[in-house]
């Protein structure tokens, strides 16, 4: 198979190839680039590009397997190329978070570490990616850099804040991405662009090296083609750092070597009351589509889940703002005006505002571990719709109409206020031509669940990610 070909595989199947080096790493990442060349003028996904940094590190690895380098061998993620959301270090770039105000900013002095960790499995780093300003949004239509794209469909959204790291795998660009996800900044894209996506428990992966948006709520995670290739991407990124006051000492638990043991006595149920009456009837097909293949299941509720969604929109602005205020002060005028304004109104927040969302958010918590006493895994659809129109101001959500960017995260919100591991997973067929997502959530530290439950129904057929032509 010629390194184009391969490159529209799964990372799994990429690195399995250059270990018996019927390609080399370095055509791989000619290839990718390639790839970036001759599609990003519409998708729009990359703000840098670190071709020579790739050649660099994919010739070592190369030579490395041409001198017997048995522990170079044994790398999980061999000669995959990757990219990163622009709000991660990487050593050499501006660590951009999607704004204007931080190109004034030095370069990165290093790699964060969950860049230093792909790059110790393996991976070969491409470039850095689209993002909405300062990771606040849902669609990835930057001001700053322009929109970014959906492959199976440019005059649509990615989603966000990730929009760029879900449309590169979805474009063939990358097999491989890392993101953020506070509100749902992971499974949205995911979802839209039709790819996998995992957010980790909160505080299992170290978030220093990175731009924060909203420290209580922020989660990083891979972008994927496959169950497979997330879980041997999550694996790599386990760790902890003490650099990072959030990341829990704890022990990595491996999930790659879980796959196999299917779905075997997990208990599964499907939420409904908010998460049913939030979604529109592609979500709801979706879902039961999912539920058909688990031969039915038990519709269960998460109590006042609508609160937890405004709980996180208010803890979300009151200390993101924080992040801000110097520039809203001095520089107001470089920000994009949508965040700019979000800023601004999380700043004026009365403190006992906060401090009830914080409660509800406590409250809510205890509710769904109550719940996931009861059961393993718990299914919800991950958007609303199918990806809008790049520019939609409004979406209609059975007969509702509801305004666009900040309706996309509906149904993220509620979990992501409580920090539970959700692997999204995407579902085609139920609209005409493009994807929609499911979120497959555990209770916290069981990645292994969501992710055996992904690639249970993904070898099922019911959950795919094809590469887009766009």
């Amino acid at each position: 198979m010629t390194a184009d070909a391969l490159l529209q595989q799964p990372a799994h199947a990429i690195a399995a190839a250059v270990r018996q080096r019927e390609v080399s790493a370095e055509a791989l990442v000619q290839a990718s680039l390639a790839r970036i060349a001759a599609t990003d003028g519409t998708v729009n996904a990359f703000t840098d590009l670190t071709a020579t940094r790739a050649l660099m590190a994919a010739q070592v690895l190369d030579r490395r397997l041409r001198d017997g380098d048995t522990a170079v061998r044994a790398l999980p993620l061999l000669g995959v190329p990757y990219a990163v959301k622009n709000l991660f270090d990487v050593r050499g770039l501006t660590t951009l978070a999607g704004s204007k105000i931080e190109r004034d900013r030095p370069p990165a002095a290093q790699d964060g570490p969950l860049v230093q960790r792909l790059d110790a499995a393996g991976a070969v780093l491409v470039g850095a990616l689209n993002m909405d300003e300062y990771a606040y949004g849902f669609t990835t239509e930057n001001s700053h850099e322009g929109p970014t794209r959906n492959p199976h469909d440019p005059t649509r959204v990615a989603g966000g804040s990730s929009g760029g790291s879900g449309a590169a795998v979805a474009a063939g660009q990358v097999p491989l991405t890392l993101g953020s996800d506070t509100n749902g900044s992971i499974r949205v894209p995911s979802s839209l662009c039709g790819v996998f996506g995992l957010k980790p428990t909160y505080g299992r992966l170290p978030r220093n090296g990175s731009y924060p948006f909203v420290t209580s709520l922020d989660h990083l995670g891979p972008f994927a083609r496959s169950a497979q290739d997330l879980a041997l991407a999550y694996d790599a990124l386990q760790g902890f750092d003490a650099a990072d006051p959030g990341c829990v000492r704890r022990a990595g638990e491996a999930t790659h070597a879980t796959l196999p043991q299917g779905i075997g006595t997990l208990r599964i149920a499907r939420l409904g009351g908010y998460f049913h009456d939030h979604a529109g009837p592609d979500a709801r097909a979706a879902m039961d589509r999912v539920a058909q293949a688990l031969g039915g299941l038990a519709t269960v509720e998460l109590p006042e889940a609508q609160r937890a969604r405004a709980a996180a929109f208010l803890i979300s602005q009151a200390e993101s703002s924080t992040l801000h205020l110097h520039d809203l002060r001095t520089r107001a005028q470089d920000f994009e005006p949508l965040s700019r304004d979000r800023f601004l109104a999380g700043a004026l927040l009365p403190a006992a505002w906060v401090q009830q969302a914080r409660r509800v958010r406590r409250w809510f918590a205890l509710r769904a571990a109550e719940l996931l006493r009861d059961v393993d895994v718990l299914i919800a659809p991950a958007t609303p719709v199918v990806a809008p129109e790049i520019g939609s101001e409004w979406m209609d959500v059975n007969g509702q109409r509801l305004p666009a960017r900040p309706s996309l995260g509906l149904l993220t919100q509620p979990i992501s206020c409580i920090g539970l591991p959700v692997c999204a997973a995407p579902v085609w067929g139920v609209h005409a031509h493009l994807p929609i997502g499911v979120q497959i959530i555990a209770a916290p530290w069981r990645e292994d669940h969501a992710l055996r439950v992904a690639h249970a129904l993904e070898q099922a057929g019911v959950f795919s990610a094809p590469v887009a032509n766009p």
